[in-house]
């Protein structure tokens, strides 16, 4: 009897195990269907971010090229003396609507109060839009090397390297400027709440990391641009009703064209530009695909030194350059 006993009970803690091995083997099962299906779901998501992304740079570069399209068009045959000089799209390719500083350039007017005058050193401005990236670092290296002293128009990024270079912009006496936060022309510009949002965003993160607020800024795609889809006189009166002064440019270097412009076709592109006016506003960009603007910044600083010329990074005083004038637009 009681070999029968214990023959039962063996049988039943065999069948104890099988099934604690059945339900071990089902729990498994099922947490790797688990773990696969958010693997795949992840993966599944990254994949529709970036093709979001890659949509609205093509639609961007559409725009883009209609707008110069347009510009052409509506200043052809006019006597003025024009300074276009037409953007087309990066990049900064990438992921976003004009991530590299790609963004359509306005035309500008030669202004007759701002000829070149005799006996009077000519003012330029160097600016950089849409760092901070690694070329931001080389840029910094080479003005300090010269002893110059530049504008950065800035993006917003969380990087840590990204808060150094906040950092040393301000440090090394440069002047920091907003540019926008996100630079997705189709989310600023959409609407005012929106362009309120990005602007608040950047200024008050860039207080945040440097301590010092910014006081101006550059429009993507400048005052005058023909990307967004309200009337640029209502982003201009919110920044001035915040105390910021927004600057534009009369000279481009082209680093943001599809012309696959050399170093030296760079240098030449402002030279014949600066001689035109007593204040020069340089526009260029420091994104991480503008190695080519680096090696141009040296031979530009020395041939812009050889004219005796003062550089300068923008302050309270510089003189306005806007292709909309802020004091033109009613309140």
């Amino acid at each position: 009897m009681e070999d029968k006993n214990n023959a039962s009970m063996k049988a039943q803690r065999r069948r104890r195990q099988r099934v604690a091995r059945m339900r071990n083997t089902i729990m498994m099962t099922v947490g790797i269907w688990i773990l696969l299906s958010m693997v795949f779901c992840v993966g599944l998501t990254v994949q529709m971010i970036r093709l979001n992304h890659r949509i609205d740079e093509l639609a961007l570069n559409a725009v883009t090229v209609q707008q110069m399209a347009d510009q052409m068009e509506e200043y052809k045959g006019t006597a003025k003396e024009n300074d276009m000089q037409s953007y087309s799209l990066k990049e900064e390719g990438g992921t976003e609507d004009a991530p590299d500083g790609t963004e359509p350039e306005s035309t500008d007017v030669i202004d007759p109060d701002n000829q070149v005058q005799e006996e009077v050193p000519q003012k330029v401005y160097l600016t950089f839009d849409d760092g901070p990236s690694e070329n931001t670092a080389k840029i910094l290296d080479i003005l300090k090397e010269k002893d110059v002293k530049a504008t950065f128009f800035v993006t917003g990024n969380e990087e840590e390297s990204a808060k150094e270079l906040y950092q040393r912009i301000v440090a090394e006496g440069h002047t920091l400027g907003m540019h926008s936060y996100s630079h997705k022309y189709s989310v600023i510009y959409s609407s005012l709440e929106s362009f309120q949002d990005d602007f608040n965003r950047l200024r008050t993160y860039l207080t945040e990391i440097t301590g010092v607020e910014p006081q101006i800024m550059r429009f993507p795609g400048g005052s005058s641009n023909q990307v967004s889809n309200i009337d640029m006189r209502e982003f201009i009166r919110y920044v001035g009703a915040q105390g910021v002064t927004y600057y534009d440019w009369n000279v481009a270097s082209g680093d943001a064209t599809s012309q696959a412009y050399t170093p030296g076709e760079l240098v030449e592109n402002v030279m014949k530009d600066v001689v035109k006016y007593d204040t020069s506003i340089v526009l260029m960009h420091d994104a991480s695909g503008k190695g080519t603007t680096v090696e141009a910044l040296g031979p530009m600083i020395d041939q812009l030194k050889s004219m005796e010329v003062e550089l300068l990074p923008i302050t309270e005083g510089t003189r306005l350059i806007q292709q909309i004038p802020a004091d033109s637009i009613n309140e």
